[in-house]
């Protein structure tokens, strides 16, 4: 059974609103709930660096398995590994546990980082042809995973204060109440598990033996190398994955502390980096709720990145200006702008990379796109956490991101689309469209 468009677009979205809605409960308090139990800063970075060099070893062979094996399997694993994951951190106060946890969450990232926008783009492509729409329903998408993400962040970070205000519950459980959110965020996991499940058909595929999968897993991985390598415009894709990484692994680092510096304590900085978070995700989804528009305004897919790139290098910027003084709401602004611009670029940045890149290659091509975003991301957040507090430690971040934006500044070649013969084939041969 093939999906009507509409019908793939809402099934996709759910899946993504299901998937990100746990990480958001966990993103205000897991960085405090680690500094209390004692881990230091430069440990929270390494714990997750652990997280993002574990994406990065199994973007490519998990990519490779949802090509071979198929997207459903693969998206219920991530979501057994995310709420095992999620459950350890909660509980666990060694640190070899917390970093077992991190390995987890970072095979559930890879696991999770191409195969639901795979089944969408394949379920478009399967009913419209190749020369579908794609760029509306990954906005649509998009913005899901980002309201997901506010809406976990605004309850993980005021859900253990306003149940535990005296402090009473944590110490008739002996559970710091930091933990809740993230308790919360793994029955959640478990229920997407089960959605993916019965809402994602899929085409039958020929009986795979695990000997047969595991086989086709490096040829997968060595065509999306090869397609990447080989492919302008790809490079162009990945790169810029890579300068959103170097960006958010700063600003993800660095400002939990902030807040908690602001308010004096881990709970208020909870709170407060709970509400900022919040408005930052809901900056992304309406950043990617804007992008068809902004690409047919400047009437090329290019501008539209590198309007929004931009966008978010000025957040930088505004961050970096004001690390070292009380201004909280030029740095507040900062904050919300980083996120508008990676949102508003993301969906032409996408539709430009599955416009290069056929169904048997493309979680593989997506895999290679987050591979590069967690290892930047990995490096840079381990560079901001060594180097002093103030300006200096933003600044990685903003020299990453204002080089990506630069790649935008030249046009590809406009030709026509790709051919359904080509897409079935699983390799591209034109190039994207420079507009839409």
């Amino acid at each position: 059974m093939v999906l009507d468009p509409l019908t793939a677009r809402r099934r996709y979205s759910a899946v993504s609103f299901l998937f990100w809605l746990p990480i958001g409960l966990c993103v205000p308090v897991q960085v405090l709930l680690l500094t209390e139990r004692g881990v230091s800063l430069s440990a929270v970075a390494a714990l997750f660096a652990v997280h993002s060099l574990t994406a990065a070893a199994l973007e490519l062979p998990t990519g490779g398995l949802s090509d071979v094996l198929g997207r459903r399997a693969v998206l219920a694993a991530s979501g057994v590994l995310t709420a095992a994951a999620l459950a350890l951190t909660g509980l666990g106060t060694s640190v070899w546990i917390l970093a077992l946890a991190m390995a987890l969450k970072g095979a559930a990232r890879a696991l999770n980082s191409g195969p639901a926008e795979a089944w969408y783009v394949d379920t478009v492509h399967a009913h419209e042809g190749p020369e579908a729409e794609l760029r509306p329903g990954l906005a649509r998408g998009g913005a899901a995973s980002a309201v997901a993400l506010a809406l976990g962040t605004l309850a993980g970070g005021l859900g253990p204060w306003l149940l535990d205000r005296d402090g009473r519950l944590e110490a008739a459980t002996g559970l710091p109440v930091l933990a809740v959110p993230l308790l919360l965020g793994a029955l959640i996991s478990a229920l997407y598990v089960g959605y993916v499940m019965v809402a994602l058909p899929e085409p039958p595929r020929p009986p795979a033996t695990l000997r047969g999968v595991l086989a086709g897993i490096p040829g997968a991985i060595t065509a999306g190398v090869r397609h990447t390598a080989r492919d302008a415009l790809v490079r162009r894709v990945v790169l810029t994955a890579a300068a959103v990484g170097s960006a958010l692994g700063v600003v993800e680092l660095l400002t939990p502390g902030r807040a908690a510096d602001l308010t004096g304590s881990a709970d208020g900085g909870a709170v407060l980096y709970a509400v900022l978070a919040c408005a930052g995700f809901c900056g992304t989804a309406l950043g990617n709720r804007l992008a068809p528009l902004a690409a047919r305004l400047a009437r090329s897919g290019e501008r539209a990145v590198l309007a929004g790139e931009f966008t978010a290098v000025l957040g930088v910027a505004l961050l970096c200006a004001t690390a070292a003084t009380g201004l909280v709401v030029p740095a507040a602004l900062g904050y919300l702008l980083v996120y508008v611009g990676i949102g508003a670029a993301s969906p032409s940045v996408n539709e430009f990379l599955h416009r290069r890149t056929g169904s048997s290659g493309r979680a593989t091509a997506l895999s290679v796109q987050s591979l590069a975003l967690q290892l930047a991301g990995a490096g840079v957040g381990l560079l901001a956490g060594a180097l002093p507090s103030g300006a200096a430690a933003w600044l990685p971040g903003l020299l990453g991101l204002t080089a990506g934006a630069l790649l935008w500044t030249r046009r590809a070649t406009p030709v026509t689309p790709l051919t359904r013969r080509t897409v079935e084939r699983g390799v591209a041969t034109a190039p994207a469209p420079s507009s839409r």
